[in-house]
């Protein structure tokens, strides 16, 4: 995949999920992904830390470009919606069976909050079509939504 982005050749583009906010560090997943690509990893962990710092302890999953001359840049995203909705919801996991085993309830005011939150991640253009993104992903998690 080779794109022009102003005067630099896009190389590749690496998405990383699973990175808690202001804690990156060289070691795995990011040290071997970004050493592939040939990033400089404690310039990218410094740029991270920096700008994650008020989200520390959160996953803020990150879309990074590399450049044909090995510079990079990159784009933050929200947590995704299933972590936001274990945090609320106060729990570790997931119901295995979700048509069957429901974990528990969740009012639609916070499936609102939530969709306004991650709105800019989420490929909608309306707060009704993220509610709906939304309220999918919890169903399919086993939570309950209650309509009041």
């Amino acid at each position: 995949m080779v794109k022009i982005k102003g005067n630099k050749k896009v190389i590749k583009k690496v998405k990383i999920q699973k990175i808690n906010g202001g804690q990156a560090s060289p070691a795995p997943p990011i040290g071997p992904i970004l050493g592939s690509s040939g990033v400089n990893i404690m310039e990218f962990c410094k740029q991270y830390n920096s700008l994650t710092q008020e989200s520390k302890g959160e996953i803020c999953p990150v879309v990074i470009t590399v450049y044909e001359d090995k510079s990079f840049s990159f784009i933050i995203k929200k947590s995704p919606v299933s972590i936001q909705l274990l945090n609320m919801m106060k729990i570790e996991k997931g119901s295995k069976e979700s048509n069957r085993s429901k974990i528990g309830k969740i009012s639609l005011d916070k499936i609102e909050m939530i969709a306004k939150y991650k709105m800019v991640d989420l490929n909608c253009f309306s707060i009704k079509s993220a509610i709906s993104m939304v309220s999918g992903t919890a169903r399919s998690m086993g939570i309950e939504i209650e309509t009041s």
